[in-house]
Formats: structure tokens, sequence, C-alpha cells
């Protein structure tokens, strides 16, 4: 289902949906904080429970003020357009009360409800992108609904088929971004190897080549590919994934106009002499390419769903429950508020590519 294309108003700050995560962890927090601090840019539109949000944002700071909508007062006027004196909030009811740390799969529901207002507000062009803070899988699950993650979620309710997950941050020394995409996301490794597939990876490249163009305005995308074994398989010697599927999936990549590359060892490709000029590395698996770019970015970095009709963006980190159960002020809202400059980009690129 593809979204409503937004049109902004001149003076209007643009919109943007903030699901505020599992209700125990730093979400809440880390949402408020950067809401707030980024209001006179964007207008960050908290999705959760009402009170409670107003309740915790009168801890963080007393000047902190929240508008209450409801969701059915949204679906019949449309969003209103507070000034930058305010956080607008709509109203998603949690279903038991919240201890900080303490999880409560009571609360799983309304979680994902969440998700769906987000989703629908995007469709509706309430909102020109969706940034979510994290949430507790276990708690949504142990609620009766399976459910993986918000990757494959916003996947299944937008009908995008297949997504790719990216994080991205800035690289240490230089500034410049660093890019890393998963070939495969949520998967025990011994199940990676069969994972990998021509045609499973043809569609990662043409995702990640795509939003690369459309929603980070790059021209031609330099995408750089991991190899799967140790030292790229070494010529067969140490597997032959480089061989009968990697390398005919960068080749004929390299036939539709992506300009791909590789496959690289990944022991040494994440040095700033290869990293140079590269607008994105092509990770094999999960924990291939995601702890170095973590180590380098940690708390500036933003996870990115590509291949979506929508733009999502999230932060680098879990819920942290053992900060949140310490009380407010331990959690550092950086990423977050890198997430939601993220996702404007992204939608001031993804505006210019419709004029």
């Amino acid at each position: 289902m593809s979204a409503t294309s937004p049109q902004r108003r001149p003076g209007v700050r643009p919109a943007i949906a903030v699901t505020i995560g599992e209700p125990a962890g730093i979400g809440p927090e880390i949402s408020i904080r950067a809401a707030w601090a980024r209001r006179h840019e964007v207008n960050c539109v908290l999705l959760g429970d009402a009170a409670f949000l107003a309740m915790t944002a009168a801890e963080i700071d007393p000047a902190i003020r929240l508008s209450s909508l409801s969701l059915m007062a949204v679906r019949n006027g449309g969003l209103p357009h507070f000034g930058a004196d305010r956080i607008s909030v709509i109203d998603v009811p949690l279903d038991a009360h919240v201890v900080p740390g303490r999880l409560d799969k009571e609360n799983g529901r309304a979680v994902l409800a969440t998700l769906d207002a987000a989703i629908e507000g995007v469709q509706a062009g309430w909102f020109e992108a969706v940034v979510t803070a994290p949430l507790q899988k276990s708690t949504i699950n142990d609620a009766g609904v399976k459910f993986s993650g918000h990757t494959e979620y916003f996947a299944e309710k937008t009908g995008a088929g297949q997504v790719v997950m990216m994080l991205a941050g800035p690289q240490a020394g230089s500034g410049d971004a660093l890019r890393v995409a998963l070939a495969t996301t949520h998967l025990p490794l011994k199940q990676v190897s069969a994972a990998l597939t021509l045609d499973g990876l043809a569609r990662v490249l043409d995702i990640i080549d795509a939003d690369l163009r459309h929603k980070f305005g790059i021209a031609r995308p330099r995408i750089l590919v991991c190899g799967l074994n140790p030292h790229a398989g070494e010529g067969g010697y140490l597997g032959r994934e480089e061989i009968d599927t990697i390398t005919p999936a960068i080749a004929a990549a390299q036939a539709r106009g992506i300009d791909a590359a590789g496959p690289y060892p990944a022991d040494t490709l994440f040095q700033p002499k290869y990293l140079q000029g590269a607008d994105c590395v092509l990770a094999m698996y999960h924990d291939q390419g995601l702890p170095v770019l973590k180590y380098a970015t940690f708390g500036h970095g933003v996870n990115i769903t590509l291949g979506l009709p929508l733009i999502r963006t999230s932060v680098d980190h879990g819920t942290a429950l053992d900060l949140a159960a310490q009380g407010l002020g331990q959690a550092d809202c950086g990423s977050m508020e890198q997430a939601i400059s993220a996702a404007l980009a992204m939608a001031n690129n993804s505006l210019d590519n419709k004029k």
C-alpha cells in the first residue's frame, strides 16, 4: 500500500511520527527529549499513551508542553499544526500501569497499535516519515502476537515484500557517513549460507541502489560487497558462496547499471582507504557488519529500513531497561535525535525527487 504524497504548506514544519516504543524502557524519555530539542525544525508527533507521556514530560522538564489528540479526531479532521512551543501526542492508551524497567505483556498490543497508527498516518498523508523508539520483541510475543521486529512488521503491513536493514552513522575522524546494509538480518548463523541466493542478493542490491538515489539524493551510489567466508572464500578453499552466488550477483547488478564491487574480505574492508568514496557496504549477515559500525558510531547511529513505500528510521540501541529502572536522566537521546534528522533529510530528498 503506497503512502499519500505529503504537501508541505509554506512556513509549516514537516510532521514526523515518533512511536515511543516499549513504555518500560528508555523510549518514552528519549522520544520526548529529542522531539523537544528538534521542535523548531520538525513537528515530531508522539504516538503513545498521552497521560503517561504528560507525566514523564513534566518530570523531565516542566517547560515541555504536550497537546493530546485522539486518533479518531485526527482521522476525521486531519493533523493540526501547532507551533514549536509544544509537542503533539496522538493518544494510544496503554492497558497496564508502567513500572520503569519492568516488562508487562499487557502493554504488548498497545505498542503494536502505535506502529499501526504511524503507518496509517503516513498512508493518509499526516506524516512524511516514521521514527521508532526501541521496543521489546518478547513483550509483544508474550501478548500472543507473533512478532520478529520493526523491520519485518513494517514490510508486512505495507506490502513491501523484501526490505533491507541499513545502519548509518558518522565515521570517526572524517565525519563522512558510514552505511552498512545487511543481506540477511535476524537469522541463526548456520542458516545464513542457505539464505543467500542469486535472486535475493539481486533484490537487495536493487533496493539499496534505488533508495540511496531517491531517499538520500546520491546520484550514482557506490556499493562495496563483503564476502561471506574468511578471505572472501580464498578462491574456493574456504567456501564457494563467493564463486557460486555473490560474485554472479554483483556482475548481474553491474550489468543493470549498479555501481557494485566485490566481494571483499570483511576483515580488511572496513578501513578508511577502502571506504573512501563508498556510499554503502553490504554485509552478508548481522554480526559481520554491525559490530564495526556500532563501534565507530554508537550513540549517533541510525537504523533505516530500505525498500518500504515510506520512510522509517530508528535508533541504534535497545530498550535499556536497566537504565530506565534507575529513573529519568540516565538515557542519551543522541541516536534518537540523529534518527529524526535522518528521517527529515530523507523526506526532503524524496520531495525533491517528486518535483
